[in-house]
């Protein structure tokens, strides 16, 4: 039965997707619109274009998801119905997590300042190896997310259940093995890319903070743009990071399936994962003059009135 805190939690989340799906669409806009015409496409545009794509076709799955468990709760956990939502839903929160991997390790790249030999070398080839770091997320993504299509979600569910007395033991071995694959794809499509991301986070953090704190050394006293850039730059990151992690946990929570059907933990987890993607698509807007300018653009398009001429 769902409670009355379940269900503000779910309305909240459907409304925090909403703003999710409006604040992606303006980067996606953004990010097109820088490649559009371009042989070769940047590769922070790559990233942004996967990022943004994901997250709208995730946020537009939760919204789906949320709905059917709201108004549509008996059918809704259908074998076939439910293998399907949990499959796709697994494969969207893994390429997202993958894609928001990758964008922290571009930053590091970009914007750190480390003289080690293997730094300088991706540094000058990150983007000849973007379409392919890309391409692997899909595919791992897929790979992780294929046990939810072998129905392993409900053994997962109902691991503990009492097993027939005909052929108990292989059918018990058969479930253990079932269970050590979804463990192991798991643990992979989660644990990855919070690695590449907490470290290229951290690396990035580190030599923003070394060059920030020379800076402030050599500062004349007067107002330095450049320096206000960087504690921006640290700022930011900082969020990024944060929302990352309170997602990997949210995330983490709801594949082990650690909570009961519509209590309070497992409805703040729904809630916590679809405000994350949101909160880390405004920080982005907001860090990025690019993605500020076209919503602008459109706020003045609006507001301005257009003049008529008629003949």
């Amino acid at each position: 039965m769902m409670t009355s805190f379940a269900l503000l939690c779910l309305s909240i989340a459907i409304i925090e997707s909403m703003a999710g799906i409006l604040g992606n669409g303006i980067i996606l806009a953004a990010s097109s619109s820088s490649c559009t015409g371009k042989k070769t496409w940047p590769s922070y545009d790559m990233i942004m274009i996967s990022l943004s794509l994901s997250r709208i076709t995730l946020q537009c799955w939760i919204i789906l998801d949320l709905f059917l468990t709201i108004f549509c709760e008996p059918s809704y956990f259908e074998e076939n119905l439910f293998g399907i939502i949990k499959t796709v839903y697994m494969f969207l929160n893994y390429s997202t997590l993958w894609f928001g991997a990758w964008l922290s390790v571009f930053y590091c790249i970009k914007v750190a300042s480390f003289t080690h030999s293997f730094f300088i070398w991706l540094k000058h080839r990150i983007a000849r190896l973007m379409p392919w770091m890309l391409l692997t997320s899909w595919l791992c993504s897929f790979t992780a997310a294929i046990p939810f299509a072998w129905d392993v979600y409900s053994v997962h569910s109902n691991f503990t259940a009492p097993l027939p007395m005909t052929n108990s033991s292989a059918m018990r071995t058969t479930r253990k093995d079932n269970m050590g694959l979804f463990i192991l794809l798991s643990n992979a499509g989660i644990g990855m890319p919070l690695i590449l991301s907490v470290l290229s986070s951290v690396l990035l953090i580190w030599s923003l903070w070394i060059h920030t704190r020379r800076m402030q050394n050599n500062a004349s006293g007067f107002r330095d743009p450049s320096l206000e850039a960087h504690m921006k730059a640290i700022k930011s990151v900082c969020s990024l990071l944060i929302l990352y992690i309170t997602y990997f946990i949210a995330f983490s929570f709801l594949v082990y399936d650690l909570f009961l059907r519509f209590s309070t933990p497992k409805s703040i987890c729904i809630a916590a994962m679809a405000a994350c993607p949101t909160g880390h698509t405004i920080v982005l807007i907001w860090s990025n003059p690019k993605f500020r300018e076209l919503p602008a653009r459109i706020w003045h398009f609006t507001m301005c009135p257009v003049g008529t001429t008629y003949l």
